[in-house]
């Protein structure tokens, strides 16, 4: 059992309602969308999941065996199909190998594996793939592939896609099963082959919402140490309060007041100024807005302005309910958020803003030391965000930052511009 995720030494009660949904639908073997806004938590929630020792036993186990196979899409350099089958085959040899099925399944799977590189043929690599899922399940294993940040893969998905993942699973009398992470369910990810009265024979939706009070102290208990604070409990109870239940707020919350924290003492009554304040913060709450449709921000708007709300207003919007960005009574689920909402009515043009801010003026002199040469998405990941690199940098925070240092540029009238370079990176040029 892998134990080198800090969540894997979470207590066993850590989000127990949705441990204990997700292994009941596991134990039936179904598949299942884990949906929830952008940054919540799930990829928390999922290394709790995954590699604590007694999850099986308590939330899933009737005596069969499992082996949970997790494949993280954000390693996708390439967003194609025959890479996301090389990856998702990768990630089974190697789980394959550490575990106990005889050493003729693991030879039979590697030298597979190492036939389908080789050939670079996208058939051979679907049809390997199924004889090694149907090697390991005639051992009596339980294969679960959790496809994480599913929706990266959005513009490659086809018809064809859907067949391949239907037919593994006929193959192996569908003991195998499926998780796939996303902030949108299937049909809104890939409306054209995941049609809603297909998915609902093929897959069960299950929303993430924001952790509860009790999960989030588990969380802060753990990150403690590693951000170097020791916040006087009133303070503790304050930022909890912020970020509600959000965990990507909490672990950049953390972050700020390690650094504020160095040249002045941060309290309670200002620690809202100074955690909202902070270009990370924007930049996530930024995100979890953009990736709203346009009824759903109206709707927002209206919650936000205590303005009466029509039927029409909860169908349209049942996205903020489901995910938990408006919960009971329709509070926002955090002030940060709130207040990055509100702050939207009053803000100014961009077009009036033409100074750099912190990250983009990183972002700059990153770019200019390495003029006309491709800087790679993790070297800039690297540069411009080494304090939250372990956290995980979006495709999305990354390209926003560029757009707007693109934009300030060229308002700027500067001589250098930002050529995209499809796949890899970003590159300066004259």
């Amino acid at each position: 059992m892998e134990t080198h995720h800090i969540e894997a030494k979470y207590p066993l009660s850590f989000r127990e309602e949705d441990a204990r949904t997700l292994g009941e639908h596991l134990r039936l073997r179904h598949n299942v969308e884990l949906v929830g806004m952008k940054r919540v938590g799930i990829s928390n929630f999922l290394r709790f999941f995954l590699y604590h020792q007694d999850i099986v036993s308590k939330y899933i186990n009737h005596g069969e065996k499992h082996l949970f196979i997790p494949i993280d899409l954000n390693n996708l350099v390439e967003i194609d199909l025959f890479p996301f089958w090389i990856l998702t085959f990768k990630r089974l040899a190697d789980k394959v190998e550490r575990s106990d099925v005889p050493p003729k399944v693991k030879k039979d799977i590697a030298v597979r594996f190492l036939e389908t590189i080789q050939s670079r043929d996208a058939f051979l690599a679907i049809e390997s793939l199924r004889k090694s899922i149907s090697e390991v399940v005639r051992e009596g294993v339980m294969p679960t592939f959790f496809f994480i940040r599913f929706d990266r893969l959005a513009s490659a998905i086809t018809v064809e896609f859907f067949r391949n993942l239907i037919a593994l699973q006929e193959e192996t009398g569908h003991k195998l099963s499926y998780v796939f992470t996303s902030f949108r369910a299937l049909d809104e990810i890939a409306p054209e082959v995941f049609e809603r009265k297909l998915l609902s024979v093929f897959s069960h939706p299950m929303y993430v919402k924001p952790a509860k009070r009790a999960d989030m102290e588990i969380i802060f208990d753990t990150l403690e140490e590693k951000y170097n604070i020791s916040p006087s409990k009133s303070l503790r109870e304050k930022l909890l309060d912020l970020v509600g239940g959000h965990v990507q707020y909490l672990q950049l919350s953390l972050i700020v007041l390690n650094q504020r924290g160095k040249v002045e003492k941060v309290e309670p009554e200002n620690l809202f100024e100074t955690i909202s304040a902070d270009e990370r913060v924007i930049l996530q709450s930024e995100e979890i807005w953009e990736s709203l449709n346009s009824d759903e921000r109206k709707v927002l708007l209206k919650v936000i302005g205590s303005e009466a709300l029509e039927k029409r207003d909860r169908s349209g919007g049942s996205y903020l309910w489901g995910t938990g960005i408006v919960g009971q009574d329709n509070v926002i689920f955090s002030s940060l958020f709130k207040g990055y909402v509100e702050g939207l009515k009053n803000k100014e043009p961009d077009i009036e803003k033409v100074d750099l801010t912190k990250k983009e003026k990183q972002l700059y002199d990153f770019l200019l030391a390495s003029k006309n040469e491709v800087c790679e998405r993790e070297q800039i990941i690297e540069r411009v965000w080494p304090e939250v690199e372990e956290l995980g940098v979006s495709d999305w925070t990354i390209d926003r930052l560029v757009a707007r240092l693109r934009m300030k540029l060229k308002i700027q009238k500067s001589k250098y511009t930002i050529v995209t370079v499809k796949t890899r990176g970003y590159k300066l040029t004259s």
